[in-house]
């Protein structure tokens, strides 16, 4: 059998990471031949409830989990790690602004980036999660400048998921039936599903999105926005952020990095913008379509951007910009 991989969860006693271990754990993400050892990061406050997701990882009685360490320390929770989820953050709170989330963000990222630089094996793979995930991973990567900053990335996928199952549904299929749809930009209310690229399976053959959903005026005004608003929706329905769903899309994201994408497919991931061949500015985490080799992302150049997406993934691009000035005034502080 293989030698156990290393991975880290941070957030580990809140609800997405209870999703998620379990998939983990079982081999859903890393491949079910792949031992792992297993280290759940939180803050100290959590302690109590952290022992309690130990104790049921363990009562799962599952043969590839060798080992699971909780922890509130990062140079235990990063030694020698293989992946890292960063699922921990500062949520909103009522009445809170956006420079001030910002901030705190800032700093807790920065000390991870810090922990992974001085840690961390210089091949892991960090995934952000936690919000506002996109400058959030920006900050980690500028905070571990020896771990190349390809190995950072952050998650657009649960928009993507959700992109696919809009399209799905509309059409009377499946969501595996709908490829390579993309989402841009930021991971907030400006990001842009765009279907302009997508396919539909139907009957076996592959449909451009637009000619099997029949509804322009849908896929560029209710489409969208219901993919952009549907964390909220999700809050206001449930009292309670995605958790389900988002664990769902770490597993598709990681398990993407992990094998490499299907031939001919394309998902959506927020990656380091330098050099992109769409005119969106360097030195940012914007969402791309990417395909994946030998754990290795390469952003799909060449797909034809017209007026309408043009104008989207600007708009998006100028708030990642904005954000990402102000995480790195805080972060000079």
């Amino acid at each position: 059998m293989a030698q156990p991989i290393r991975v880290v969860v941070t957030g580990a006693a809140g609800q997405i990471a209870y999703s998620l271990l379990y998939s983990i754990a079982k081999g859903d993400v890393f491949g079910h031949d792949q031992p792992i050892v297993l280290i759940l990061l939180d803050i100290t406050p959590m302690l109590p409830v952290l022992d309690g997701v130990v104790m049921e990882l363990q009562d799962c009685a599952l043969p590839l989990l060798k080992e699971v360490i909780s922890t509130v320390k990062v140079e235990e929770g990063f030694k020698d790690i293989d992946a890292a989820i960063l699922v921990g953050s500062m949520p909103r709170k009522e009445g809170m602004e956006r420079k001030d989330l910002l901030k705190a963000n800032v700093a807790i990222f920065k000390t991870q980036g810090a922990a992974l630089d001085k840690y961390a094996k210089k091949t892991v793979k960090v995934l952000v999660v936690g919000n506002p995930a996109n400058t959030n991973c920006l900050i980690a990567s500028k905070s571990a400048p020896s771990i190349p900053k390809e190995n950072f990335s952050c998650l657009t996928r649960l928009d993507h998921n959700r992109a696919c199952s809009q399209v799905a549904m509309r059409c009377g299929v499946s969501s595996e039936h709908v490829k390579n749809v993309i989402i841009w930009g930021n991971h907030s209310s400006t990001q842009y599903p765009d279907v302009h690229h997508a396919k539909v399976s139907l009957q076996g053959s592959a449909v451009p999105a637009y000619d099997a959903v029949k509804d322009e005026a849908w896929l560029r005004g209710n489409f969208i926005s219901t993919v952009q608003q549907r964390g909220a929706a999700v809050i206001k329905a449930r009292k309670l952020s995605s958790a389900m769903s988002a664990a769902k899309a770490i597993c598709d994201h990681m398990r993407d990095i992990w094998f490499g994408t299907k031939e001919g497919e394309f998902i959506s991931m927020g990656v380091h913008s330098d050099g992109n061949s769409y005119g969106i500015p360097g030195d940012l985490i914007y969402s791309f379509p990417v395909q994946i080799q030998n754990k290795t992302w390469k952003v799909v150049d060449g797909l034809s951007v017209n007026d309408f997406s043009r104008a989207k993934m600007d708009a998006t691009a100028a708030e990642l910009v904005e954000e990402r000035d102000m995480a790195l005034a805080f972060l000079s502080q």
